[in-house]
């Protein structure tokens, strides 16, 4: 064992760690921060970097936190309350800084301990990287997930990986994504603790023997394995105002202590150091492109040493509070699969009861089937992750062994419900048969779970109905519906402190902790005075987001115009081409001088492609292409403006959500799982044009139909016009579509690139086309038109600006996590002694 690792037998008495309590006031945290800058870095007032300043302000902050983070975990360990974990292999967290301030009510201390040292908060804040721990919504609705749990202080701790490279860092050239390493922590990242002490080793590879102990009991080992060490780090996860500090524990590779000697000596260097090199990669990157056989393999053994590590974690911790006695683990403990990438948690747990812990199959399935509880996020088939058989007989010997066995006992499970029903059975098999067998990973989270929801209400009505209807026949009683929401916190409050400051003053401050709250604001739709103040705030946010998109894009976006924003994830379903399809059309438009009672127009359209995802590059090449023609027209200025905004990011999004107008939310019908972007443009005052998809359908009742802008098919009309659906007669039907298609295929957008964008024309054209772009293109255009014509009459927007924000309390995280408690955890709350 490594002297960080080595643990004392005989530990200090409470007296040890006695320390008065930290000054919270403005004097005591520009004492902190001298202490830090000058002591701890090593700088003085010649140093010219803002680097070491927002570090010195970290420590102080995080000094805060560490007193409650330790208050917050005595008070679940004397409590025994039950807990729950959140396994997810992204955390997108966001800035740290100015959120450990807003949560510790410090802005105001902050802000004026630093001015008495000649600094700015803001300035220091805007050092600090997006940590790169996830790609986009579903990263950071575990973000938001986090920071309610410890709002309503629920004893939940995040489990997830610290990728040392993050998604990747966007830029743009010649209209074009590239990709860059996102090195987000090559500064270091304050917030985080390593806690050595708590370091798991990691079984791949090898095989499995089988014995038999003195009583008779068939044992299996895992042997001849190649091992990794997880390293956990902490990072404090504060509640609002209240002192809970929860923890996100995430797991760093790292190798084992062995090294090849014999091989260094022989001069064999590469292969001497192998081992280190390998077990480093698993957390080196965030998404490995898995359409090589390398990147399945990476990805699936980030996936097993998160839920290994992570599990191993919880059992170390249960056997310290309550000894070798599993009796009563399940009453006291829940796993919450975020997607289906932690899936194999099922297999694992089994695999450390039985093996490790030496229960018989009975009581670890008893146990396994009443903790695990899993989280749907997708409606397409083929993001359901399959892993072949042969790579985890390769990577997982023994976890395949377990799943094998969990797939025949269920398969007896269903043939006893359907005698003879061969076709249910292949069907339902976590086995996929074929030339390369795959295991299917989500029907192994179905069948080793106790609670399966989705994320919005069709969205889960769509799953029992589809993909897993088979099992919804079997188990009606695990599906629910968990509608996704976001944190108002960072949301809405910090991201728009003049909203926010107009909500205190009109309606309180308690929408802080109760969104719903915010109802109370409609009636101020009818103030005028309220309603002046209201587009003040809007047009100080939309110049904010100008400033922004005129340094990151050249591009100038006038504050009349109407700021008409879709920023999310590249992806034909998320149908970025047909925003760009409108925007050929109004550039068309006013080309043939069809400019009578225009509205003006700033397109702004943000996001990443995944690295090997072809056709979401051409969109986005489409896109910037389209951007340089109209922005360099004459005869488009002051009517309409284009642009791409690169690396889409948070602290981007803390910037746009309160600087939009219109909020584009135009999925294909029956392909978007709940969407959260949404949700945050709702809060902010944006006015929503989309489909009945994903959440949207929801919005949609909250807000009332005459305050969302709807358009296009039903989930229900695009699969009755499949088979039949016939894009080239919509065209020849539709001259506006029919000029949009002329200007796209004479390449007016391409004229030194030839057939650039052949591939995204054809596949408007084309029948199979599942996004059915051209079917919704008639509808889109009407709604945007009358967009346009509620946006001319200012008074009107603003009332409808006003009643988006006043009903968009429902889509809070902390109601959706008060659900999943309700639920699913049945936690209590439990509050550190400090908040008595």
């Amino acid at each position: 064992m490594s002297s960080s690792t080595k643990l004392i037998n005989n530990c200090p008495n409470d007296s040890t760690f006695d320390l008065p309590p930290l000054s919270l006031d403005s004097e005591g945290i520009a004492h902190d921060f001298k202490h830090y800058y000058v002591h701890t870095f090593g700088r003085d007032r010649d140093c010219l970097s803002a680097y070491y300043p927002y570090r010195a302000l970290a420590t102080t902050l995080r000094d805060r936190l560490m007193e409650r983070w330790k208050t917050t975990r005595q008070a679940y360990d004397e409590t025994g309350c039950k807990r729950a974990y959140y396994l997810s292999l992204e955390f997108l967290m966001g800035r740290a800084l100015s959120n450990a301030t807003f949560n510790l009510d410090l802005d105001e201390a902050v802000a004026r301990g630093l001015h008495t040292l000649g600094l700015e908060l803001e300035e220091l804040a805007s050092i600090e990287p997006d940590p790169g721990l996830g790609n986009g919504g579903l990263g950071r609705l575990a973000a938001c997930f986090l920071d309610s749990c410890a709002t309503l202080q629920l004893p939940v701790r995040g489990y997830g990986l610290r990728y040392e490279y993050g998604m990747f860092r966007q830029i743009i050239e010649n209209g074009a994504q590239v990709e860059e390493p996102d090195h987000w922590m090559r500064e270091g990242n304050p917030w985080e603790i390593e806690r050595p002490e708590f370091t798991q080793r990691i079984q791949f590879g090898g095989r499995t023997e089988t014995h038999r102990d003195p009583s008779g009991r068939i044992l299996v080992s895992w042997v001849d394995s190649h091992d990794v060490l997880a390293v956990p780090y902490d990072i404090p996860v504060p509640g609002y105002r209240n002192d809970t500090v929860n923890t996100l524990r995430l797991w760093k590779a790292a190798a084992t202590d062995e090294f090849d000697l014999d091989e260094f000596n022989a001069g064999s260097y590469t292969e001497s150091v192998a081992q280190k090199n390998d077990a480093e990669h698993i957390t080196m990157v965030l998404y490995p492109n898995d359409a090589s056989e390398n990147g399945k393999e990476l990805r699936l053994r980030q996936q097993y040493f998160l839920a290994s590590a992570s599990i191993k974690d919880v059992l170390r911790d249960w056997i310290r509070l309550h000894g070798p006695d599993f009796s009563r683990f399940a009453d006291l403990n829940c796993f919450q699969l975020n997607d289906t990438h932690p899936a194999v948690s099922v297999a694992e747990l089994m695999r450390q009861l039985m093996d490790e812990h030496h229960l018989e199959w009975k009581d670890a399935w008893d146990i396994t089937r009443r903790t695990m509880a899993y989280t749907n996020h997708t409606l397409l088939p083929e993001a359901l992750e399959r892993w072949p058989v042969r790579l985890f007989r390769q990577l997982l010997p023994r976890i395949l062994e377990i799943i094998f066995e969990i797939n025949a006992r269920f398969l007896a499970e269903v043939a006893l419900r359907w005698p003879g029903d061969l076709d249910r059975q292949r069907r339902m098999s976590l086995i996929e048969e074929g030339y390369d067998p795959q295991v299917r990973m989500a029907y192994l989270a179905i069948v080793g779970s106790f609670s399966v929801n989705g994320v919005a209400a069709l969205h889960s009505q769509l799953l029992v109905e589809g993909l897993f209807r088979d099992f919804n026949e079997l188990w009606p009683e695990k599906f629910n519906n968990k509608t996704n929401g976001v944190t108002p916190r960072r949301w809405l409050a910090m991201c728009n402190p003049g909203l926010r400051d107009l909500l205190d003053e009109t309606i309180g401050t308690g929408w802080g902790r109760d969104l719903e709250q915010l109802s109370r604001l409609a009636p101020y739709a009818e103030d005028s005075a309220f309603r002046t103040r209201w587009h003040e705030i809007k047009q100080a946010n939309k110049a904010r987001l100008a400033e922004q998109i005129s340094a990151l894009c050249g591009v100038e976006f006038p504050l009349e115009a109407m700021f008409d924003v879709q920023v999310k994830r590249i992806h034909e379903y998320k149908r970025q081409l047909l925003n760009v399809l409108h925007v050929v059309h109004l550039y068309n438009r006013i080309k043939r001088g069809d400019t009578a009672n225009w509205t003006p127009r700033s397109v702004l359209i943000g996001g990443k492609a995944a690295p090997g995802y072809v056709m979401a590059k051409q969109i986005i090449k489409l896109i910037n292409n389209v951007a340089h023609v109209v922005n360099m027209d004459p005869a488009t200025a002051g009517l309409l403006r284009v642009a791409f905004v690169p690396d889409y990011r948070v602290s981007l999004m803390e910037v746009i959500a309160p600087g939009t107008d219109l909020s584009e939310q135009i999925s294909t019908a029956g392909k978007e799982a709940s969407g959260t972007g949404n949700m945050k443009f709702m809060m902010n005052g944006a006015v929503t044009i989309g489909t009945l998809d994903g959440a949207n359908i929801e919005i949609r009742e909250q807000v009332g139909e005459d305050h969302f802008f709807l358009f296009g098919l039903t989930a229900a009309g695009v699969e009755s016009m499949r088979g039949h659906y016939d894009p080239n007669a919509i065209i020849a039907s539709d001259r506006a579509l029919m000029d949009v298609m002329n200007l796209l295929e004479s390449g007016h957008f391409n004229q030194f690139e030839t057939g650039a964008f052949d591939s995204v024309i054809l596949s408007i054209r084309n029948p199979h086309d599942p996004w059915m772009t051209a079917a919704d293109f008639r509808s889109y255009v009407e709604a945007q038109e009358r967009a346009a014509a509620a946006y001319r009459d200012r008074e009107h927007w603003l009332r409808m600006s006003i009643l988006n924000t006043a009903h968009s309390g429902h889509f809070s995280s902390d109601r959706t996590i008060a659900e999943y408690n309700r639920d699913i955890w049945h936690l209590e709350t439990v509050a550190p002694k400090s908040a008595a």
